[in-house]
Protein backbone atom coordinates (compact mmCIF):
# COMPACT_ATOMS: atom_id res chain seq x y z
CA UNK A 1 0.00 0.00 0.00
CA UNK A 2 1.28 2.94 -0.93
CA UNK A 3 0.95 6.07 1.77
CA UNK A 4 1.50 8.74 -0.38
CA UNK A 5 4.40 9.72 2.27
CA UNK A 6 6.48 12.00 -0.32
CA UNK A 7 3.57 13.38 -1.99
CA UNK A 8 4.69 17.47 -3.40
CA UNK A 9 8.48 16.46 -2.78
CA UNK A 10 10.96 16.33 -6.14
CA UNK A 11 13.70 13.96 -5.86
CA UNK A 12 16.80 13.40 -7.61
CA UNK A 13 18.17 9.92 -8.09
CA UNK A 14 21.83 9.02 -9.27
CA UNK A 15 22.25 6.02 -11.40
CA UNK A 16 18.30 4.97 -11.82
CA UNK A 17 18.88 3.25 -14.77
CA UNK A 18 19.29 -0.19 -12.96
CA UNK A 19 19.43 -1.75 -9.55
CA UNK A 20 19.07 0.54 -6.86
CA UNK A 21 18.92 3.41 -8.08
CA UNK A 22 15.96 2.57 -10.63
CA UNK A 23 14.00 0.53 -7.71
CA UNK A 24 14.35 3.45 -4.96
CA UNK A 25 13.14 6.17 -8.06
CA UNK A 26 10.00 4.09 -8.49
CA UNK A 27 9.12 3.46 -4.98
CA UNK A 28 9.56 7.28 -4.26
CA UNK A 29 7.39 7.87 -7.82
CA UNK A 30 4.75 5.16 -6.22
CA UNK A 31 4.95 7.83 -2.64
CA UNK A 32 3.78 10.75 -4.57
CA UNK A 33 6.96 12.21 -5.42
CA UNK A 34 8.33 13.60 -8.97
CA UNK A 35 11.48 12.04 -9.72
CA UNK A 36 14.54 13.38 -11.65
CA UNK A 37 17.21 10.73 -12.51
CA UNK A 38 20.32 10.08 -14.07
CA UNK A 39 22.02 7.59 -15.68
CA UNK A 40 25.75 7.43 -17.28
CA UNK A 41 25.80 5.06 -20.31
CA UNK A 42 22.74 2.92 -20.06
CA UNK A 43 19.67 5.62 -21.35
CA UNK A 44 17.34 2.42 -22.23
CA UNK A 45 17.43 1.27 -18.96
CA UNK A 46 16.64 4.92 -17.49
CA UNK A 47 14.29 5.86 -20.12
CA UNK A 48 12.33 2.53 -18.76
CA UNK A 49 12.67 3.84 -15.14
CA UNK A 50 10.82 7.14 -16.42
CA UNK A 51 8.34 5.20 -18.13
CA UNK A 52 7.64 3.62 -14.53
CA UNK A 53 7.45 6.81 -13.10
CA UNK A 54 5.23 7.90 -15.08
CA UNK A 55 3.20 5.04 -14.61
CA UNK A 56 2.85 5.92 -10.99
CA UNK A 57 1.14 8.99 -12.33
CA UNK A 58 4.20 10.89 -11.36
CA UNK A 59 6.54 13.20 -13.28
CA UNK A 60 9.99 12.00 -14.58
CA UNK A 61 12.86 13.62 -16.33
CA UNK A 62 16.07 12.18 -17.81
CA UNK A 63 19.86 13.44 -17.63
CA UNK A 64 22.97 12.12 -18.77
CA UNK A 65 25.53 12.54 -15.91
CA UNK A 66 29.16 12.29 -15.72
CA UNK A 67 28.87 12.97 -11.87
CA UNK A 68 33.01 12.73 -11.96
CA UNK A 69 32.80 16.25 -13.61
CA UNK A 70 31.75 19.25 -11.04
CA UNK A 71 30.67 21.70 -13.84
CA UNK A 72 28.79 18.81 -15.35
CA UNK A 73 27.11 18.49 -11.93
CA UNK A 74 26.73 22.60 -11.29
CA UNK A 75 24.91 22.38 -14.99
CA UNK A 76 22.71 19.38 -14.18
CA UNK A 77 21.17 21.59 -10.91
CA UNK A 78 20.88 24.45 -13.37
CA UNK A 79 18.41 22.36 -15.80
CA UNK A 80 16.87 21.10 -12.91
CA UNK A 81 15.90 24.86 -11.51
CA UNK A 82 14.76 26.45 -14.76
CA UNK A 83 12.89 22.98 -15.43
CA UNK A 84 11.31 19.80 -13.05
CA UNK A 85 12.98 22.33 -9.68
CA UNK A 86 15.15 21.95 -7.63
CA UNK A 87 15.52 18.37 -5.80
CA UNK A 88 13.80 18.17 -1.90
CA UNK A 89 15.76 14.99 -1.37
CA UNK A 90 19.02 13.64 -3.12
CA UNK A 91 19.86 10.18 -3.74
CA UNK A 92 23.52 9.68 -4.05
CA UNK A 93 23.51 6.02 -5.91
CA UNK A 94 25.70 6.07 -8.67
CA UNK A 95 28.55 4.20 -8.26
CA UNK A 96 31.34 1.88 -10.01
CA UNK A 97 32.90 -1.46 -8.17
CA UNK A 98 36.94 -1.94 -8.10
CA UNK A 99 38.64 -3.35 -10.49
CA UNK A 100 39.99 -6.25 -8.57
CA UNK A 101 43.78 -5.40 -8.51
CA UNK A 102 45.65 -4.82 -5.41
CA UNK A 103 47.27 -2.02 -4.52
CA UNK A 104 50.65 -2.51 -5.68
CA UNK A 105 49.17 -2.68 -9.51
CA UNK A 106 46.69 -0.13 -9.74
CA UNK A 107 47.34 2.59 -11.72
CA UNK A 108 46.27 6.45 -11.33
CA UNK A 109 43.63 6.38 -13.23
CA UNK A 110 42.21 3.37 -11.90
CA UNK A 111 42.19 4.65 -8.74
CA UNK A 112 40.91 7.79 -9.42
CA UNK A 113 38.59 6.75 -11.26
CA UNK A 114 36.34 4.88 -8.57
CA UNK A 115 37.34 7.65 -5.78
CA UNK A 116 36.31 10.99 -8.40
CA UNK A 117 33.00 8.54 -9.38
CA UNK A 118 32.16 7.28 -6.26
CA UNK A 119 33.19 10.33 -3.44
CA UNK A 120 33.80 13.07 -5.74
CA UNK A 121 30.47 12.85 -7.77
CA UNK A 122 28.56 12.90 -4.28
CA UNK A 123 30.79 15.23 -3.11
CA UNK A 124 29.77 17.55 -6.01
CA UNK A 125 25.49 16.97 -5.99
CA UNK A 126 25.59 16.88 -1.91
CA UNK A 127 27.28 20.92 -2.63
CA UNK A 128 25.11 21.64 -5.19
CA UNK A 129 21.76 20.52 -3.42
CA UNK A 130 22.51 22.37 -0.31
CA UNK A 131 23.40 25.40 -2.20
CA UNK A 132 19.96 25.02 -4.21
CA UNK A 133 17.88 24.66 -1.04
CA UNK A 134 19.91 27.76 0.51
CA UNK A 135 17.34 30.62 1.55
CA UNK A 136 14.22 28.03 1.08
CA UNK A 137 11.82 27.17 3.79
CA UNK A 138 11.52 23.60 2.54
CA UNK A 139 12.85 20.77 4.35
CA UNK A 140 15.61 18.72 2.81
CA UNK A 141 17.07 14.98 2.68
CA UNK A 142 20.19 13.47 1.58
CA UNK A 143 20.74 9.96 1.13
CA UNK A 144 23.95 8.55 0.20
CA UNK A 145 24.15 4.89 -0.79
CA UNK A 146 27.70 3.94 0.47
CA UNK A 147 28.16 -0.04 1.44
CA UNK A 148 28.74 -2.31 4.37
CA UNK A 149 32.25 -2.08 2.82
CA UNK A 150 32.45 1.14 4.50
CA UNK A 151 33.38 -1.09 7.41
CA UNK A 152 34.69 -4.04 6.16
CA UNK A 153 37.20 -4.25 2.96
CA UNK A 154 37.54 -6.56 0.44
CA UNK A 155 41.38 -6.84 -0.65
CA UNK A 156 41.58 -6.33 -4.14
CA UNK A 157 39.30 -3.53 -3.65
CA UNK A 158 41.21 -0.04 -2.68
CA UNK A 159 39.35 2.26 -4.28
CA UNK A 160 35.56 1.15 -3.77
CA UNK A 161 36.43 0.32 0.25
CA UNK A 162 38.30 3.92 0.38
CA UNK A 163 35.41 5.60 -1.68
CA UNK A 164 32.80 4.53 0.54
CA UNK A 165 34.27 4.93 3.89
CA UNK A 166 35.39 8.85 2.38
CA UNK A 167 31.71 8.91 1.69
CA UNK A 168 30.07 7.70 5.17
CA UNK A 169 32.55 10.66 7.20
CA UNK A 170 31.24 13.05 4.76
CA UNK A 171 28.09 12.32 5.78
CA UNK A 172 28.38 12.61 9.32
CA UNK A 173 30.32 15.65 8.83
CA UNK A 174 27.55 16.89 6.77
CA UNK A 175 25.42 15.69 9.34
CA UNK A 176 27.01 18.76 12.02
CA UNK A 177 26.91 21.01 9.45
CA UNK A 178 23.49 20.88 8.71
CA UNK A 179 22.04 19.83 11.68
CA UNK A 180 20.10 23.43 12.02
CA UNK A 181 19.52 23.57 8.36
CA UNK A 182 16.07 21.61 7.65
CA UNK A 183 18.29 19.24 5.97
CA UNK A 184 18.53 16.04 7.21
CA UNK A 185 21.53 13.53 5.95
CA UNK A 186 22.07 10.16 6.45
CA UNK A 187 23.49 6.91 4.73
CA UNK A 188 21.98 3.30 3.86
CA UNK A 189 25.25 0.75 3.92
CA UNK A 190 23.56 -2.27 1.52
CA UNK A 191 25.42 -5.94 2.00
CA UNK A 192 24.54 -7.54 -1.20
CA UNK A 193 22.08 -6.66 -3.30
CA UNK A 194 21.06 -8.44 -6.87
CA UNK A 195 22.12 -5.81 -8.68
CA UNK A 196 24.03 -5.50 -11.86
CA UNK A 197 26.97 -4.69 -9.61
CA UNK A 198 26.57 -8.67 -8.39
CA UNK A 199 25.66 -9.83 -12.01
CA UNK A 200 27.33 -12.75 -11.25
CA UNK A 201 25.22 -13.85 -8.81
CA UNK A 202 22.32 -12.60 -10.78
CA UNK A 203 23.00 -15.04 -13.49
CA UNK A 204 24.13 -18.01 -11.57
CA UNK A 205 22.21 -19.40 -8.82
CA UNK A 206 24.92 -21.53 -7.84
CA UNK A 207 27.42 -18.76 -7.40
CA UNK A 208 24.77 -16.71 -5.52
CA UNK A 209 24.40 -19.66 -2.99
CA UNK A 210 27.80 -19.80 -2.58
CA UNK A 211 28.30 -16.18 -2.01
CA UNK A 212 25.09 -16.47 0.57
CA UNK A 213 26.89 -18.67 3.22
CA UNK A 214 28.17 -15.76 4.52
CA UNK A 215 25.08 -13.88 5.06
CA UNK A 216 23.30 -15.14 7.62
CA UNK A 217 20.06 -15.36 6.48
CA UNK A 218 21.40 -16.83 3.44
CA UNK A 219 20.08 -14.97 0.91
CA UNK A 220 20.74 -11.78 -0.89
CA UNK A 221 19.06 -8.76 -0.28
CA UNK A 222 16.99 -7.22 -3.29
CA UNK A 223 16.84 -3.42 -4.64
CA UNK A 224 13.21 -2.98 -3.37
CA UNK A 225 14.66 -3.63 -0.05
CA UNK A 226 16.78 -0.87 0.02
CA UNK A 227 14.00 1.33 -1.97
CA UNK A 228 11.54 1.29 1.15
CA UNK A 229 14.45 2.32 3.45
CA UNK A 230 15.06 5.26 1.56
CA UNK A 231 11.59 6.26 1.25
CA UNK A 232 11.09 6.10 5.01
CA UNK A 233 14.48 8.44 5.41
CA UNK A 234 12.95 10.44 3.07
CA UNK A 235 9.89 11.02 4.76
CA UNK A 236 8.50 13.53 7.57
CA UNK A 237 8.77 10.08 9.61
CA UNK A 238 12.31 10.32 10.45
CA UNK A 239 13.01 13.99 10.50
CA UNK A 240 14.87 13.21 13.58
CA UNK A 241 17.59 10.40 12.19
CA UNK A 242 20.48 12.51 11.47
CA UNK A 243 24.03 11.78 10.71
CA UNK A 244 23.45 7.83 10.85
CA UNK A 245 23.61 4.64 8.42
CA UNK A 246 21.23 2.57 8.17
CA UNK A 247 22.97 -1.35 7.49
CA UNK A 248 20.69 -3.58 5.25
CA UNK A 249 22.84 -6.74 4.79
CA UNK A 250 21.00 -9.87 6.05
CA UNK A 251 23.34 -9.63 9.56
CA UNK A 252 26.61 -10.21 7.25
CA UNK A 253 28.47 -7.83 8.87
CA UNK A 254 27.36 -9.39 12.01
CA UNK A 255 29.31 -12.73 10.82
CA UNK A 256 32.89 -11.35 10.19
CA UNK A 257 34.16 -11.44 14.04
CA UNK A 258 32.87 -15.30 14.08
CA UNK A 259 35.02 -17.92 14.20
CA UNK A 260 37.71 -16.05 15.20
Amino acid sequence: MNLQRLKGEIALVTGADSGIGQATAIAFAREGADVAITYFRDRAGAEHTAREIEAAGRKAAVFQLDQRDSQAVAQLFRDLGSGPGMPTILVNNAGINSIGKHVKDMTDEEWDNVIRTNLYGPFYCCREFIRGLEGSDRHGCIINITSVHQEIPNAGAAGYDSSKGGLRNLTTTLALELADKNINVNNIAPGMILTPMNQKAVDDAAVRDKKAQSIPMKRAGMPEEIAHAAVFLASEHARYIHGTTIVIDGALMLFQGQGA
